[in-house]
């Protein structure tokens, strides 16, 4: 099979994350697009992020038994930090027979020269999948000398331009101002259940 990976804090998991999940499932062929939920992230360090027990509700609710969609544990279930080499080794453990196509957006693809030992993550992809908005230009030719095979693994996703982020409805929520259609109606009636982003950590990135 040839399985998508798109990973991120979802916190919280919104339309905009469906629509290009959506979108690179169906522009670079997947049979999945497996959902990472990052615990920890290394880049944010000391930042107030919601429990993971009640991200992973939400992401379940977000996907809702989608067949195109699946919830992955793989850094769930292990100790941090979570690098997405150490991500993508694990996978490959996992689904040895299958291709692994990593998905970013094109602010990634050009921060990935600072990532953790970025030369052996991209070789633990079969593929790159880069969502490219309108009128967005992406030089790899820039990356090539610092990360050789690079050009050969990008394919890049047209994605939509949506003005949407977990940041803005985090805000949203705290300032007691409507949100809820920037979500799947299930993880609105969460966040209000739960009282989560009621806090000024909330504006936090």
């Amino acid at each position: 099979m040839r399985l998508g990976i798109f990973g991120g804090t979802f916190d919280p998991p919104h339309v905009g994350h469906l629509i290009l999940a959506m979108e690179a499932y169906d522009q670079l062929r997947l049979d999945k697009v497996l959902w990472v939920i990052a615990p920890n992230p290394p880049h944010k360090q000391g930042k107030p992020i919601t429990p993971i027990e009640q991200r992973i509700a939400m992401v379940r609710t977000a996907i809702n038994a989608d067949e195109m969609f699946a919830l992955s544990r793989v850094d769930i279930d292990r100790p941090g930090p979570h690098y997405v080499l150490d991500t993508m080794q694990l996978l490959h453990k996992s689904f040895p027979k299958d291709d692994l196509v990593f998905i970013m957006g094109g602010d990634s693809l050009r921060d990935l020269p600072n990532w953790h030992e970025p030369q052996r993550f991209v070789e633990q992809c079969s593929n790159i999948g880069v969502m490219r908005r309108p009128g967005e230009v992406i030089d790899l030719s820039l990356l090539v000398d610092q990360l050789p095979g690079i050009d050969k693994k990008v394919e890049f996703i047209d994605a939509p331009l949506l003005e949407i982020s977990s940041n803005k409805i985090r805000a949203l929520a705290y300032q007691k101002k409507p949100f809820r259609y920037y979500l799947p109606p299930g993880v609105y009636d969460q966040i209000i259940t739960l009282g989560l982003y009621n806090t000024e950590d909330s504006l936090k990135e």
